[in-house]
């Protein structure tokens, strides 16, 4: 099993930035990819970024240039830079990690308010 703690979420005016942090624990071979996802009241989960071990990254159409994702794999962690945020960025966001044994994402973090105040 893996376990995934985020962390760095909280409330920020419109224009500031956020970065979050999301470690991981457990059985680290099992897992690859890690990303973010967020949720916004009312909404379906939707994707934000997910970046690979080696380092290749995805983003949603939206987001590009805005939100940053990292990850050191020594600390086992995972960041997302946010910059430039607007009150629809407000929602709780969650980091996921893919397992390549089950070969899905399997594991999800509890997740991290972000609020931005217009």
């Amino acid at each position: 099993q893996v376990q995934l703690v985020e962390s760095g979420g909280g409330l920020v005016q419109a224009g500031g930035s956020l970065r979050l942090s999301c470690s991981a624990s457990g059985s680290i071979f099992r897992i690859n990819a890690m990303g973010w996802y967020r949720q916004a009241p009312g909404k379906q989960r939707e994707l934000v970024a997910h970046i690979t071990s080696g380092g290749s990254t995805n983003y949603a159409d939206s987001l590009k240039g805005r939100f940053t994702i990292s990850r050191d794999n020594a600390k086992n962690t995972v960041y997302l830079q946010m910059n430039s945020l607007k009150p629809e960025d407000t929602a709780v966001y969650y980091c996921n990690a893919y397992d390549t044994i089950q070969i899905k994402i399997a594991y999800w973090g509890q997740g991290t308010q972000v609020t931005v105040s217009s």
